[in-house]
């Protein structure tokens, strides 16, 4: 089974992207075997999410200085934030929880994790994703609809 975990604030502009991703793939319908979830910006419920996938995407909105819009993938182990000291639940992250998702599940621990950032172009309070952003997010349910084997969209 793949898990698909969209992380983000709602209520940041593109802050989002990662929900509104899942709603989005949620619309579309994704083929069999594959999971979504909204992780939202409780890192724990990330935590809880990972068991037993086979595969785990997240995917997030970042900023890095690139330009909005841009997407970056980044293998999991590359992103993970070991050791989990000095952490509490108002601040564990995605990255916190492939790092204790991989020591609490061990050889259940997804084989393979695959983070996908969409870089912000606004991340101020208010709903909804710049046009930039909501670009990148459909280009990006394209590609992960086509590389689980799902349909392509009609769009």
């Amino acid at each position: 089974m793949t898990v698909i975990i969209g992380c983000g604030n709602l209520l940041r502009s593109d802050d989002g992207a990662g929900p509104m991703l899942i709603r989005k793939l949620w619309e579309q319908g994704v083929p069999p075997g594959v999971r979504l979830a909204d992780g939202g910006t409780a890192g724990m419920d990330v935590a809880f999410q990972i068991g037993d996938a086979d595969e785990l995407i997240l995917v997030d909105a970042c900023k890095s200085g690139a330009e909005p819009g841009t997407i970056f993938e980044i293998p999991g182990e590359e992103v993970e934030t070991p050791p989990l000291k000095d952490v509490n639940l108002h601040n564990f992250r995605w990255d916190h929880a492939i790092a204790l998702g991989r020591w609490l599940l061990k050889s259940r621990f997804p084989k393979k994790v695959t983070v996908f950032l969409i870089e912000a172009e606004n991340l101020s309070y208010g709903f909804g994703l710049s046009p930039t952003v909501e670009a990148a997010l459909d280009r990006l349910a394209e590609e992960l609809l086509q590389r689980l084997g799902g349909k392509k969209s009609e769009a």
